[in-house]
């Protein structure tokens, strides 16, 4: 799983919660960290800031889906950004869900419990 955040805080907190869960994980923190990340760690998940510095990320969520040897990790967008435009746009750009900060643990936990499972969870948002 590879935790996107440029508050690196933030990040570092968001990747506690999930390795907490069992899973393991990278961050990056900012866009072409991502890029990068993404293509050395091959993650299963990519929990995505959106308001990131340079390049935002529904920017990076378009250029992983562009990259096909990259497979279809799960993106999830974890934002500030609540709104139902913000929602859209997230899932526009490729990603398979939108999840407002702060991500309520048990939400999040539930989804990855899903994306481990191999269930194919119905994007939207939590």
């Amino acid at each position: 799983m590879l935790v996107v955040d440029d508050n690196r805080d933030s990040a570092e907190m968001l990747a506690l919660l999930v390795q907490m869960q069992g899973h393991d994980t990278d961050r990056a923190f900012d866009g072409l960290g991502a890029l990068e990340a993404v293509e050395r760690f091959r993650p299963d998940v990519v929990l995505l800031d959106v308001g990131l510095p340079g390049m935002s990320g529904y920017e990076v969520a378009r250029e992983i889906r562009r990259r096909p040897h990259l497979g279809t990790p799960r993106i999830v967008a974890i934002t500030g950004w609540g709104q139902q435009e913000d929602r859209e746009r997230a899932l526009a750009s490729g990603c398979d869900h939108h999840m407002t900060k702060p991500a309520d643990p048990a939400a999040l936990e539930r989804l990855l419990g899903e994306y481990a499972a191999g269930r194919n969870a119905a994007s939207g948002a939590l």
